[in-house]
């Protein structure tokens, strides 16, 4: 397991594009609608792991609700695994509470799973793997 990447909730991706581009001295590698989430994403590498921002493409998305609750700032944190239905199955063992186990098509061409908050600290966790 990994640090695949930290995702970040922004209110505005042209805004947060242009801010990170400067603080990271490097542009964006890849933007990507996911429409079944109602999110816009914005990709920059940092070594080894990722950063990404989300923006609300829908007023009903988790990220515009996350926004309005929380405001901008840290919305996950994405561990990246080799095989994610024996991590599932892993975590459940120990204990873990999921807010799906069923792996779904994320962005930047990921299978992912999201574990509940209320059993890891208050933080959003996810579980990402390449697509094969």
């Amino acid at each position: 397991m990994k640090l695949e990447h930290i995702g970040i909730a922004v209110k505005s991706l042209g805004f947060s594009d242009e801010l990170f581009a400067k603080l990271l001295g490097q542009p964006s590698y890849k933007q990507e609608s996911v429409e079944r989430e109602g999110v816009i994403t914005s990709f920059y590498s940092i070594g080894e792991s990722k950063i990404e921002l989300l923006e609300a493409s829908k007023k009903e998305s988790p990220i515009s609700k996350f926004i309005e609750k929380k405001g901008e700032g840290i919305h996950h944190l994405a561990f990246g695994v080799e095989n994610i239905l024996e991590e599932v199955v892993r975590l459940k063992k120990e204990g873990f509470e999921f807010i799906s186990e069923e792996p779904k098509e994320g962005a930047d061409n990921k299978l992912v799973v999201f574990l509940h908050p209320k059993s890891t600290n208050g933080v959003l966790v996810e579980l990402c793997q390449e697509k094969p």
